[in-house]
């Protein structure tokens, strides 16, 4: 849609998306590059950023279109690197038309007046904030278009996704967002460590360890309000000597199963056969605030348990303390 916003008692927010695997320092002067043209910036490690640009507007004196062409002129001639910048009146919105264009760069702006109509014939995987998990039970009903999903019941959407998710869906699918932009730069790591008293090469105290390491972080991540989007994982070998390696998870999570997962994966990379281990530490990278990761629809049952029995765990541990409870390989290397 070629119309400019006018954002007149509106938001106008913009969706930059930077290249897969942009390098961090390069991800760092592309968000420098946005708090030059609006104070609102909302960093999306590792790779995107949402704007506010109704008072950059007024201040700069043109349409978001032009604004967004001029982000793009500087990023290219300053850092060599081409965004995708979708422009709409809501995060929702935004951040589907950043996601609609082809190429490593380009502008699409959808005005408040479009937006039901630009919405309407998009397949349903296509609208921000839906997954692959829940595009495909839409699908399953018949649901595979954005416009298709704002004209069913709520209530069936609702029995489809799950309460809240349902209603966001619906929501979302009319272009309704009601989320504001938050000022946010890149956010910290999160890190646990363990000694080990006795140098080991023993796999399972050293996978004992980890476990252990993988509950803390998550304990850790939880109570912050935090999900990590990736983990690194050290390994310190007597004599002075490190291995490390960082891994993506497939989606943000505060989680122990999705962290255990990757930590294990992390530890059988290394292959411990370097020397003996000193000690390891166990970093959650790329931290997003946990309400604002999208939620996916689970068919898994026994995930689902898991799932509650860590927030139980997790109250039981913020009354009785953080060792009274916790997998069985944790306590037999205790004992």
């Amino acid at each position: 849609m070629a119309d400019d916003v006018t954002g007149r008692g509106l938001s106008v927010v913009m969706h930059v998306r930077c290249p897969d695997r942009v390098p961090e320092e390069v991800f760092r002067r592309v968000l420098e590059e946005l708090a030059e043209l609006s104070p609102v910036v909302q960093a999306l490690p590792p790779s995107a950023a949402l704007v506010e640009l109704r008072g950059a507007l007024r201040y700069h004196g043109v349409d978001p279109g032009r604004l967004a062409e001029v982000l793009r002129v500087r990023t290219l001639s300053r850092l060599g690197v081409d965004v995708r910048v979708g422009i709409g009146p809501s995060i929702t919105v935004a951040a589907t038309a950043s996601g609609r264009i082809d190429g490593p760069g380009g502008v699409l702006v959808v005005t408040p007046e479009h937006v039901t109509e630009w919405l309407a014939p998009l397949p349903v995987e296509a609208l921000h904030g839906i997954g692959p998990q829940q595009a495909h039970a839409l699908r399953d009903y018949g649901i595979h278009s954005v416009g298709l999903l704002a004209a069913v019941p709520p209530a069936t959407v609702q029995r489809l996704l799950g309460g809240k998710s349902g209603r966001l869906a619906v929501d979302r699918a009319h272009g309704i967002d009601p989320r504001p932009v938050v000022p946010r730069a890149l956010p910290a790591s999160a890190a646990v460590r363990h000694a080990f008293v006795r140098h080991t090469l023993d796999g399972a105290e050293v996978r004992a360890a980890l476990l252990d390491l993988v509950i803390q972080l998550g304990r850790l991540l939880r109570r912050r309000g935090q999900a990590a989007r990736g983990l690194t994982l050290t390994l310190r070998f007597v004599g002075e000597g490190r291995w490390e390696k960082t891994r993506r998870l497939p989606s943000a999570s505060a989680h122990d199963d999705d962290l255990r997962t990757l930590a294990y994966q992390l530890m059988d990379a290394a292959g411990l056969q370097r020397g003996r281990l000193a000690g390891l530490t166990l970093r959650a990278e790329d931290l997003v605030e946990a309400d604002r990761v999208a939620e996916q629809l689970s068919l898994d049952g026994a995930r689902e348990s898991r799932l509650a029995a860590e927030a139980v765990s997790d109250r039981i541990r913020d009354k009785f303390g953080p060792g009274v409870i916790g997998p069985a390989a944790r306590f037999r290397r205790a004992s």
